[in-house]
């Protein structure tokens, strides 16, 4: 009688990138936290990345955009991109540069809207020149804190009228860090297709 292998089924585990903000250690004593509470919530069929960011006190979006650039090179998947605050700022600029991996979505915490309304920036582009040159038919999500004293509530207005078609939430109550709870952003992140 010969017996027969069974082939178990390796459980797919998705890759998310997550892409720090800017300041001094906030890779390791501020959005680190953020990092868990994603991991926490997605479980293990998901694999967070947190690549650290060259000089994170004075962020430069050429620096940044490189090391996203070799973080998503690494993966050969669709990936789910998640960024925080100037981090997400740099990771739209790059999205519109069109130098793009395969994307599940795009989920973006307190980013700042450049550009008139928002922030000034020499180095990055305003947020409404990019719309344009964002990819086709990837979801994006946003999510504000009602309580953010870094970037206004005001931002989160501004993206959906620049960008109408992505999902924006404000959530009462949470500040720029959202409280270290990303179990809405997982939440949708787990609805992805």
């Amino acid at each position: 009688m010969s017996r027969v292998k069974q082939r178990r089924s390796v459980p797919r585990v998705r890759p998310v990138v997550f892409v720090q903000g800017g300041g001094k250690d906030v890779h390791d004593s501020w959005d680190n936290k953020l990092v868990a509470s994603l991991q926490q919530a997605l479980g293990p069929g998901y694999a967070v990345h947190y690549p650290r960011m060259p000089d994170e006190g004075a962020p430069d979006p050429t620096a940044w955009k490189r090391v996203i650039a070799r973080e998503l090179r690494k993966l050969n998947v669709a990936v789910i991109l998640v960024a925080h605050s100037v981090g997400a700022a740099i990771l739209l600029d790059y999205l519109a540069d069109g130098d793009l991996h395969q994307l599940s979505g795009v989920f973006l915490i307190a980013p700042p809207f450049i550009g008139d309304g928002g922030w000034p920036s020499d180095s990055l582009r305003p947020t409404k020149e990019l719309v344009a040159n964002l990819p086709d038919g990837v979801p994006l999500h946003i999510y504000q804190g009602g309580h953010d004293d870094i970037v206004p509530v005001s931002h989160s207005r501004l993206f959906e009228k620049a960008i109408p078609h992505a999902t924006v939430r404000r959530l009462a109550g949470r500040d720029h860090q959202l409280g270290d709870d990303l179990s809405e952003l997982a939440r949708d992140v787990t609805l992805l297709k």
